[in-house]
């Protein structure tokens, strides 16, 4: 079996997302982590000068580092929101 090697992939295999085996208090520390403001607000930025198409390589570098982040979030989350769902209590 070939295992599928990107990021995202592999952060996936590593958190297991579908795995409810969290407290519910790791569960809803998980659901409270989010970007700070300043970051939401450079990447509300980095979007505008995206669609207008005048991204700088750094600028390009910046744009996929919050994506990889932003999924790593997005797997925690959605692995808290498993626990929570199936009333897991650890």
């Amino acid at each position: 079996m070939m295992l599928t090697t990107t990021e995202g992939a592999i952060w996936s295999r590593v958190i297991q997302p579908e795995d409810d085996d969290l407290t519910p208090e790791a569960a809803k520390a998980f659901l409270r982590l989010s970007f700070p403001e300043d970051d939401r607000k450079r990447m509300h930025e980095l979007a505008e000068k995206a669609r207008d198409g005048t991204l700088t390589p750094a600028e390009r570098e910046e744009v996929a580092n919050y994506e990889r982040v932003g999924s790593f979030l997005s797997l925690l989350k959605a692995k808290a929101r498993a626990c929570l769902k199936n009333g897991h209590t650890s």
